[in-house]
């Protein structure tokens, strides 16, 4: 799995002065976001659209290559034990903003099927706490998203 991971990277993202946290990141920060769409009873295809939406702008990837990114962070996600691995990632290598940006995109994932699931809520308090982000800012995020979805 780690090598079709490393060749997408290779072949498709280009260089960058660190590539391999790069992809890490961006793989982690996807895994993250499918979780949203999975995790009340599977994804919808809103969600899934949500989900595209948000790597493709967070990253700046054509579509095709967000799509594969997406496919791998759905089998990262099958196998991870918990959210930690990805969360731990992120705090390394991302600013306090750029962790709020990831629970806002988060927060438009859930907000895209226009319902609002408790284990979504659930999921968003957690990887929140687990990103250090404050009350405050966790309610910004969640009403930037509510914004924007309007």
């Amino acid at each position: 799995m780690l090598n079709s991971i490393r060749d997408f990277f290779d072949r498709h993202i280009g260089a960058t002065t660190a590539p391999n946290e790069r992809h890490t990141i961006e793989l982690a920060t996807a895994a993250l976001l499918i979780e949203v769409a999975r995790v009340d009873e599977g994804a919808t295809a809103d969600e899934r659209t949500a989900v595209l939406r948000a790597v493709r702008e967070k990253f700046e990837l054509p579509h095709e290559e967000a799509e594969r990114l997406i496919a791998l962070a759905e089998e990262e996600m099958k196998q991870a034990s918990d959210y930690f691995q990805f969360t731990s990632l992120i705090n390394r290598h991302f600013t306090q903003e750029q962790k709020q940006r990831v629970i806002e995109l988060m927060w438009r994932v859930a907000y895209s099927d226009a319902s609002l699931s408790a284990h979504e809520n659930h999921l968003m308090r957690k990887v929140a706490d687990l990103l250090h982000i404050t009350h405050g800012d966790y309610i910004a995020a969640k009403m930037r998203a509510q914004a924007a979805d309007d």
